[in-house]
């Protein structure tokens, strides 16, 4: 990905919580433009109410080397973006001691539209962004922690905003090209009408793979288009999105295969696996300085064939499955801010929010050659969901400001399953309270304290289920809402100039884990946790030219309560996370040549309950050189410069090859990280 950063008259104002632009103003040479970039009025630098709390802007998204679009929330120190299939689908994430699989435990929306997806047919909380284009993207707020009034569920981890851009300075051209039939093109666009400004964004990408024994054939189309204009005494934005993908997987490999010649490293044991998404949006946000109102109105279909067992169940026609979720999903959100009699620098905000996913098939079958030849489990859902929010920051005086907030929320789901006993009907509520301080101890350090509930919901299926849908055995139902409860201490120091430094000491309880149960097709509820964390940031601006960050965090996560044959670890965990990088200009207005390189350092994941198992531990290198002019850029991407045979997941479980036992063997199945691969990209401004 290459920075519209690195264009003339850009500079980055401001990069995360606090972070000072790359110079100070009043050092900015004066043929180099002054701008403001706008943040979301969700996390205004005032209103952070803690030491992980941030805002980064869409240039800065956007000028590191990427592999995959996902990875533009590894800007959120200590969050990790891996994949373990094709890449048409969601990513994995990894933050605070959670592998939350595909978003179980980290609410994510982009343009005001929640992304997370209630009892998806992949995973609760599934969250798909290959349908945001990178370059349309203004800013990213993101929240760590149970401590925001206004997030929700699937926010025990945190959550991430993506605001889209309101105006463009220049009409922009992007083409990249790769190894691996890697195509990439997008054009983003703009025109007046009247007031009005309206902005049109389009992406086009193909991509085949390295993979030994399956081509990807990619083929991913997005266009957007967005409107923008004045009304009363606020500004009104009217945004309409398509998404359509096409691939075949690349599946986690089991480690004994790869050992034994069976497969290389980049090959697969079911070769005909993959997948189809597509996703159509309208929405309206409306921003005043006093009053925000949001509609959205979504619809999502995804076909995915996968096989991680091979034939361990089905011996003669193989373990492939099917997954399903064709939905469409309806919601909102008013919310007020106004001052409070105690002075000036105190406010209020009171909101609501209402959604509505219409699920009208959720499947798992299982499949030959991706012909279905049994139904597993079929289910059609209605979820319903209402919630208040109500949030006061109240400036006890210059230094010290207190936040006290509190929500509630209350889901109700409707399932209708084509096994009877599994059909049913579940409502529950739940309050939850926020309270933080902040203290300001001179002119360059900041700290904070923090305590706040919050939750995720269960599967829908999970939470009406009597009957289990492969053995016909009597299940117990999960609870629809589970409960967390966090906690947070830190502190920020920055001069706004020159450095910036944060680091946060943090805990967090939650009543029950999440676990896919692949087989049935829904998420139960397991076994109590608690985990707790060091996370430190530093960024230094050495000078005009140069620039420097290091991102770390420290994770220890364990089950809260023992259980007869299991252990205290929690599977998915990763430890230790490292990032690191820095970014030379050869000129301070950023024209000329840059280079940016990056490292990212992952420990050893926890892979079973007793952490008996030892995955490799993965680093990488991403590299990327560019020369830009006054309407151009040519840049040079280096992934994986090293060519690290690294795994980017890890999971150890019973998978069965031809002439191995019917039980299967326990083996580590890991994907493996993409070789290296080089990119040209060519930016145009006009």
């Amino acid at each position: 990905m290459f920075a519209q950063a690195l264009l003339p008259s850009r500079i980055v104002v401001s990069a995360f919580f606090f972070c000072p632009p790359l110079f100070a103003l009043d050092d900015v040479p004066e043929d180099v433009e002054r701008i403001r970039i706008k943040g979301d009025v969700h996390a205004q630098a005032g209103e952070f109410v803690s030491a992980s709390q941030g805002w980064v802007s869409g240039d800065t998204l956007v000028e590191r080397p990427m592999l995959r679009t996902g990875e533009m929330l590894e800007f959120i120190p200590g969050m990790m973006v891996t994949q373990h299939s094709g890449s048409g689908k969601a990513n994995q994430y990894f933050l605070r001691g959670f592998n939350l699989d595909h978003g179980t435990d980290f609410a994510v929306s982009v343009d005001g539209m929640p992304i997370n997806m209630r009892s998806h047919g992949h995973g609760q909380g599934y969250s798909d962004l290959n349908f945001v284009i990178p370059e349309l993207v203004d800013n990213l707020s993101y929240f760590k922690g149970t401590y925001y009034a206004n997030i929700g569920d699937f926010s025990s981890a945190g959550g991430a905003y993506f605001n889209l851009k309101d105006t463009l300075d220049n009409q922009q051209l992007f083409i990249t090209a790769g190894e691996d039939n890697y195509r990439r093109a997008v054009s983003l666009n703009s025109a007046q009408i009247g007031q009005a400004t309206a902005i049109t964004a389009m992406e086009y990408q193909t991509y085949d793979g390295p993979w030994t024994d399956v081509s990807e054939d990619v083929e991913k189309k997005n266009a957007n288009l967005r409107v923008v204009t004045p009304l009363f005494d606020g500004e009104l934005s009217v945004t309409a999105m398509a998404y359509d993908n096409a691939w075949n997987g690349a599946d986690q490999v089991p480690a004994r295969a790869v050992a034994d010649g069976l497969i290389d490293r980049l090959g697969a044991i079911d070769d005909e696996v993959g997948g189809a998404s597509s996703r159509y949006s309208v929405s309206a946000n409306y921003q005043s300085d006093t009053f925000n109102a949001k509609m959205y109105a979504i619809d999502t279909d995804l076909s995915l064939f996968s096989n991680f067992t091979y034939f361990l169940d089905s011996p003669d026609n193989g373990d492939q499955f099917e997954q399903t979720d064709d939905r469409t999903i309806y919601g909102g959100e008013l919310y007020t801010t106004f001052g409070l009699a105690v002075n000036d620098a105190s406010t209020i905000t009171v909101g609501g929010q209402w959604r509505f996913d219409d699920i009208d098939n959720v499947g798992l079958y299982r499949t030959t050659h991706l012909i279905r030849n049994n139904v597993i489990r079929e289910d059609t859902i209605q979820s319903r969901s209402y919630a208040s929010f109500i949030q006061a920051n109240i400036a006890i005086n210059d230094d010290l400001t207190l936040s006290l907030g509190g929500r509630y929320d209350y889901l109700d789901v409707n399932v209708t399953s084509n096994l009877a006993p599994n059909s049913g009907s579940k409502n529950d509520g739940l309050s939850t309270l926020k309270a933080a301080v902040k203290y300001t101890l001179n002119d360059t350090i900041t700290a904070f304290a923090n305590i706040g509930e919050g939750f995720h919901s269960n599967d829908a299926r999970g939470a009406t289920i009597t009957q289990d849908t492969v053995t016909g055995e009597a299940i117990e139902p999960a609870p629809l809402l589970v409960k967390s409860l966090g906690y947070e201490t830190g502190l920020n120091w920055t001069d706004n100039q020159t450095y910036n430094v944060s680091a946060a000491l943090w805990q967090l309880e939650l009543d029950s884990e999440l676990v896919y149960v692949g087989d049935a097709g829904f998420t139960e509820a397991s076994r109590p946790s608690k985990r707790f964390g060091v996370e430190l940031s530093a960024y230094y601006w050495i000078n005009h030219h140069f620039t420097t960050d290091i991102e770390a965090a420290w994770t220890k996560a364990r089950f809260s309560d023992s259980l007869s044959g299991e252990g205290e670890h929690i599977d998915g965990t990763v430890p230790v996370v490292v990032s690191a990088g820095g970014v030379w200009y050869q000129q301070s207005n950023q024209q000329g040549l840059s280079y940016t390189l990056r490292a990212r350092y992952l420990s050893s994941r926890t892979v079973d309950s007793f952490d008996k198992i030892s995955p490799p531990s993965s680093f990488l290198l991403n590299t990327q050189l560019a020369y830009t002019k006054e309407s151009w850029t040519l840049g040079l991407e280096v992934l994986n410069l090293l060519n690290s045979d690294a795994h980017d997941i890890d999971y150890y479980y019973a998978s069965r090859l031809t002439g191995e036992p019917e039980e299967g063997v326990e083996n580590l199945h890991y994907h493996p990280v993409e070789p290296r691969t080089v990119r040209l990209s060519l930016v145009f401004s006009y």
